[in-house]
């Protein structure tokens, strides 16, 4: 109990505005960016072409950077739950070979998704146009150094898709591939002694063999003696 003489001022609470009255004070909400998708990584910026023959397909294009260079694109990465696609803004075969086979070859060396299935897929759906072979024959010179690269690459993802590239490059060329073979067997020679890669490179030998015929036998024996025929 307190005494007669004494008194206790009570205590206030004091609430500042939230807003002043000053209009140099104020200041504005912040802008909330939307927080990006994981997806958003898989998903290289494209600009949606019209596409009405193969002169706008050059002039209006998807681009995609590969790691040292810009790759002319016609198609863009379709996401699916199980696996991607390459949906095509034209029709591959208005599509010019050269020098769209070759870009797609040089991705073949890339490490990184889109560029490792772009690349991959790209090739391969490019090959399977009626007039292929027509296209793709005088390109040879060019490809083959590219390819060979793939090749002897360190990375065996790398390798394998380079392996793939070429079986299904000489299923459509041909006999064409044959002046052009012996510069790509060395590769394939020295990884034919990992057991990882014994089957595959025995099974490109043989489609190798297969589509260049007599004559792709001799060149293959002449770099990997230990290459059975499968003719023998």
């Amino acid at each position: 109990r307190m005494s007669s003489g004494s008194y206790i001022k009570p205590r206030t609470v004091i609430q500042k505005s939230k807003t002043s009255s000053s209009p140099t004070s104020s200041s504005p909400d912040p802008v909330i960016k939307p927080q990006p998708r994981p997806s958003d990584k898989l998903n290289p910026k494209t600009v949606d072409p019209v596409c009405k023959d193969a002169v706008s397909c050059l002039l209006e294009i998807h681009r995609i950077l590969f790691s040292n260079v810009y790759i002319v694109l016609y198609a863009r990465l379709v996401h699916g739950s199980v696996k991607h696609k390459l949906q095509w803004e034209c029709h591959p075969e208005t599509l010019p070979f050269d020098p769209l086979l070759i870009t797609l070859a040089e991705g073949l060396r890339e490490t990184k998704h889109p560029y490792t299935f772009v690349s991959k897929e790209g090739f391969k759906e490019l090959l399977l146009v009626e007039d292929a072979a027509q296209k793709a024959i005088p390109l040879l010179p060019r490809l083959v150094p590219v390819l060979k690269a793939a090749l002897a690459h360190s990375d065996n993802e790398v390798f394998e898709r380079g392996l793939h590239a070429l079986v299904q490059l000489s299923t459509v060329v041909g006999p064409s591939l044959n002046d052009h073979l012996k510069h790509l067997l060395t590769s394939l020679s020295k990884r034919l002694m990992d057991k990882k890669f014994k089957e595959q490179i025995t099974d490109a030998l043989q489609k190798l063999e297969q589509s260049g015929g007599k004559e792709s036998l001799a060149v293959i024996k002449s770099k990997i003696p230990i290459y059975c025929s499968i003719s023998s």
